[in-house]
């Protein structure tokens, strides 16, 4: 195999970029990736944030409550770790240091999606333990986590194994 740098590479296959060129893809690719993250987000943080307001909501136990309160938190955590990309960018705009957002943005957004499916998985928890019980409610929530793994990780590195450009 040779010794050929992952620019001369990517050229290889195809694209013709300079690096500050290839850096300002990845970052446009990091922006619509936490855009989707924070619209999912979002949605789901209002439908938590609705719940007090709802009669039935003074029926959970205390149990149901602070399952409650962590997926919130989540929610929060969530959309906060997702932000931070943006007040990045905002921090270092025009200090031509894409490269680093880049790496920081890559790194911010797995966590998103880390603590997003945790949010995902613990909101159905949540709803199936308030509709069919507490055993309905952690197997649906570790079926949907595991699920998730499944698609979020297994996937993409089956894919990073059997990669192959041409």
């Amino acid at each position: 195999m040779s010794d050929v740098s992952g620019d001369a590479r990517e050229t290889e296959r195809g694209r013709h970029e300079t690096p500050t060129e290839r850096w300002d893809r990845n970052w446009t690719d990091i922006q619509q990736e936490l855009r989707i993250v924070q619209t999912g987000t979002q949605i789901l943080a209002g439908f938590l944030l609705t719940l007090p307001f709802q009669q039935r909501f003074t029926m959970l136990s205390e149990g149901e409550e602070a399952i409650y309160l962590v997926l919130v938190v989540l929610a929060v955590v969530v959309t906060v770790v997702a932000m931070s990309a943006v007040s990045s960018h905002r921090l270092v705009f025009r200090q031509r240091q894409k490269h680093d957002l880049v790496r920081a943005g890559n790194v911010l957004l797995i966590a998103a999606l880390a603590a997003s499916a945790l949010l995902f998985s613990g909101t159905v928890l949540f709803v199936f333990d308030v509709v069919v019980g507490n055993v309905g409610g952690v197997v649906s929530g570790v079926v949907v986590f595991l699920g998730t793994a499944a698609l979020w990780v297994t996937i993409p590195l089956a894919l990073r194994r059997s990669r192959r450009d041409g």
